[in-house]
């Protein structure tokens, strides 16, 4: 691309090219600016985004609520408790058996 430039304009305005373009480019950022404060599209953006993150805020509280792991957990091991348990008692229960 600057090799381009450089052909097309010529090495001694290629600085006054290059210039210009920066001014140009800081121009058109300008004017971009000031149709989003005109139109209120700065604003617009602001709420639009500050909206997105309460959004995300509820869900992840909602998600942590709704999270039933640790219940689960739990009435796992006591139903493995509740097992090993009953195990126990027909072991000692056929011992008790086969000792008759």
């Amino acid at each position: 691309m600057l090799l381009i430039a450089f052909l097309v304009v010529g090495p001694k305005d290629l600085p006054k090219v290059a210039r210009w373009l920066g001014r140009m480019v800081k121009r058109i950022r300008q004017l971009i600016q000031e149709v989003k404060q005109e139109t209120g599209w700065d604003e617009f953006e602001k709420e639009l985004k500050d909206t997105k993150t309460d959004v995300d805020q509820t869900f992840s509280d909602l998600k942590k609520d709704m999270d039933i792991t640790p219940e689960l957990k739990s009435a796992s091991q006591e139903l493995n408790n509740s097992l090993n348990g009953v195990k126990k008692d027909l072991k000692q229960a056929e011992k008790e058996v086969n000792q008759k």
